[in-house]
């Protein structure tokens, strides 16, 4: 297993490095510095995705057959790394990474043909109806009716968590269709309009003050049954093939940028003590194998392998290193973290940060990745996962 970079993949890199210096713009830069989420508001995202899109860049995972740049797994990996380097905004994630792929494994032709260039362009921006208010990492108990009626189904009932629901035109949905046999084999993936006709959202503020997530009820709406996506009671097996895509690697990029924001933010504020420094070192050392197993993962794709349960434990080791780090930042930073100040925290805002303005984003960024560990099945989900398919317990 070769993990260095061949001559082809560092001239990729150099090309996309020199992209970015051509087409990131100083506005968009503040907007990925300034996000404290693995979501950025669509206001600062939906403007790049445009800009990737005029180059075929909009979704690097994609086949070249879906409008996507057809990239290895490795050129994934490098223009990942480049993004979060340069302070790129992230790209909302539910088109591109999730129901994208599902509809190009799951969808019929027209399906395909009218939803994948609207998610590459943005025209369509999605929210994911997965989480209700008793249903969370067990998704097999959700509860969210859908009843047959002629051409369409009527949705009762609600979901929770659904972030960006706020902004989103189209939902992909889980439905239960079903209370027969197993939970699992009730259930049904739906996509639907955002503005039919008995859809609400109640925001939900979070931690760090930020309106990310919502709670959408349904009151007998309408959704057509050409907008379901495989079988009806085979949503199932398509959730299990999305959720692969939320939970896989790519997450050493952005822990090795989290992580020399920490040591920039040490270094300024004299945050040197020997308990601290051997902390720094754990989390550099947890990132670097975070990211070496990462590229063993692509590794075993690019050679056609399926790298079984290595998701969840990437999942698991990912999301704690981010948070480990994450409490080195509000260490370092010190008193300024803990001023509230979400004005200033605006892309292009006149306000003038209390404090340094590294301490900005330290605590929102703090408090929104504690849900890390919960979203995208629990990392307690994820051990019981790897117990039964490593240790077959």
């Amino acid at each position: 297993m070769d993990l260095d970079l061949t001559p082809e993949d560092r001239a990729f890199r150099d090309e996309v490095r020199a992209f970015l210096a051509d087409n990131l713009t100083p506005e968009l830069q503040a907007a990925g510095r300034l996000t404290t989420s693995v979501f950025c508001d669509p206001k600062h995202t939906l403007p790049w995705q445009r800009i990737l899109n005029a180059r075929g860049w909009a979704a690097p995972s994609w086949p070249k057959e879906y409008g996507g740049p057809g990239w290895t797994e490795m050129q994934r990996y490098i223009f990942a790394a480049e993004c979060a380097r340069a302070g790129a905004p992230p790209l909302a994630p539910m088109g591109l990474r999730m129901v994208g792929p599902v509809i190009m494994g799951f969808g019929t032709p027209e399906q395909k043909a009218h939803y994948l260039p609207r998610i590459l362009s943005g025209e369509d921006y999605w929210c994911q109806g997965y989480s209700e208010p008793g249903a969370g990492s067990d998704l097999a108990s959700l509860q969210l009716r859908a009843e047959s009626d002629g051409e369409d189904y009527i949705l009762s009932g609600s979901k929770i968590w659904t972030t960006h629901a706020q902004w989103a035109n189209r939902m992909f949905c889980l439905v239960r269709t079903s209370n027969q046999g197993k939970p699992q084999a009730g259930i049904t993936f739906l996509l639907l309009d955002m503005q039919s006709p008995g859809i609400s959202v109640k925001p939900i503020i979070t931690l760090a003050g930020e309106h990310e997530v919502n709670q959408v009820f349904f009151d007998a709406v309408r959704v057509p049954k050409a907008n379901r996506i495989g079988e009806e009671n085979q949503g199932w097996t398509v959730a299990k093939h999305l959720l692969e895509f939320e939970r896989g690697g790519g997450s050493a990029p952005g822990l090795h940028l989290a992580l020399e924001r920490a040591r920039t933010i040490a270094n300024a504020e004299g945050a040197d003590s020997p308990h601290y420094r051997r902390r720094l070192a754990e989390a550099e050392i947890a990132t670097l194998a975070i990211d070496i197993s990462e590229r063993r993962v692509l590794s075993a794709l690019a050679s056609g392998k399926n790298p079984g349960p290595a998701s969840s434990m990437l999942k698991i080791n990912g999301t704690e290193a981010m948070q480990r780090i994450d409490e080195l930042t509000i260490e370092a930073a010190g008193a300024y973290a803990e001023v509230d100040q979400p004005h200033a925290r605006e892309p292009g805002s006149n306000v003038e940060p209390v404090g340094p303005a590294y301490s900005l984003t330290a605590m929102p960024r703090y408090l929104n990745n504690r849900a890390a560990s919960i979203y995208g099945g629990s990392n307690e989900i994820q051990r019981d996962i790897i117990a039964r398919l490593v240790l077959g317990l």
